[in-house]
């Protein structure tokens, strides 16, 4: 995922690779200067506008939902670029809950650009270092109420540049999903409707593409079971021109609030007892497994000279459990759950 840090995708390794000049960061930088950014605009700053916008706009509901303050963290890069982390713990519904924004320049080092010759199949034609900048935007929540479920959600934007910084070469990747405790079909049909909703006004393919692109990938390989009931999830996409895959990304950054907090309202005040808080301390411990162990963004950003681990590891919820051979009641609401973590459900039906 992209936090403030862009730190939970594969883009993480690159955001704090080097500190080496990159040519569109003075460019840009007086631009700002000037006044409102337009669609004229390079889409390095567009996206960064957008990405903040929708930082403020989630922050706020989020507050307002709460009733606390997000503390909030900013950094800046010599080079260019910037940070925004915002993060509130121990919240009156949210145990913790992490909104990050990252906008970074600077240059692939040569390793990297191999990386992704042979993982992405870019056809980057420098030997490296090349310049390049990154945009984008990362939450994680943890509700208080084990009915409640958490959720994540990233959009990011990555372009290697020319010489003169323009773009060489560009992509947009993201998604959203969600975790829960507790199994409540109508939470699941709904966060599933409403991105599916988004994606059909873009291309009738991308939600059962996407949907099934998520169920790979937030997948426990060690545990045998998902990470979550899915979502949507997609990287290096620039299958449409520029403007158009843009405008995908915010309709589906824009659809945040619709598709989770009504799931929240409904699920806050229930009443729970200390087994199913249990339960959900157990659920959050698979949720740090699965970062800590396959999230590619997580591992390369911990492996980055000079990273920010706090924010790195903002997506991590404050308090999680492991228990010894944990099992669940035959029959049981839990077993109810990891029947579906074990084998993916179509929420809603798939085109």
């Amino acid at each position: 995922m992209v936090t403030s840090a862009i730190a939970l995708t594969g883009l993480a390794s690159l955001l704090w690779a080097d500190q080496t000049y990159c040519d569109a960061a003075t460019d840009d930088k007086q631009r700002r200067a000037e006044g409102p950014i337009t669609d004229s605009d390079p889409m390095r700053l567009r996206m960064e506008a957008f990405v903040k916008g929708l930082q403020n706009r989630i922050v706020a509901d989020i507050e307002q939902m709460d009733g606390k303050q997000f503390t909030r963290t900013t950094w800046q890069r010599k080079e260019g670029g910037e940070g925004i982390t915002c993060v509130l713990q121990d919240g009156n519904v949210f145990e913790k809950a992490g909104v990050g924004v990252s906008i970074v320049y600077g240059q692939l080092p040569k390793a990297a650009v191999e990386q992704m010759r042979h993982d992405r199949g870019k056809d980057i034609s420098a030997d490296g270092p090349v310049p390049f900048f990154a945009a984008g935007i990362s939450l994680v929540i943890h509700p208080v109420n084990p009915n409640a479920p958490t959720v994540h959600m990233n959009y990011r934007y990555f372009e290697i540049e020319n010489e003169d910084g323009t773009p060489k070469m560009w992509w947009f990747g993201g998604g959203s999903d969600l975790t829960p405790s507790y199994l409540f079909e109508d939470d699941c049909i709904h966060f599933h409707q409403v991105l599916k909703d988004g994606c059909d006004k873009f291309d009738k393919k991308y939600y059962g593409n996407f949907k099934q692109w998520c169920d790979k990938y937030f997948y426990n390989k060690h545990r045998g079971e998902s990470r979550g009931i899915g979502g949507i999830f997609f990287d290096d996409l620039d299958d449409k021109p520029a403007d158009e895959v843009f405008n995908f990304v915010k309709e589906m950054g824009n659809r945040f609030s619709q598709s989770y907090l009504p799931i929240i309202k409904k699920r806050m005040t229930m009443k729970y007892t200390p087994e199913m808080k249990n339960w959900q301390q157990i659920r959050r411990g698979r949720y740090v497994e699965f970062n800590l162990v396959w999230d590619r963004g997580t591992k390369f950003g911990l492996q980055t000279p000079g990273a920010r681990i706090e924010a790195i590891l903002m997506s991590l919820p404050l308090t999680a459990r492991w228990e010894y051979m944990a099992e669940v009641e035959p029959g049981s609401a839990e077993e109810a759950l990891e029947e579906v973590l074990k084998n993916p459900v179509d929420w809603i039906p798939l085109d």
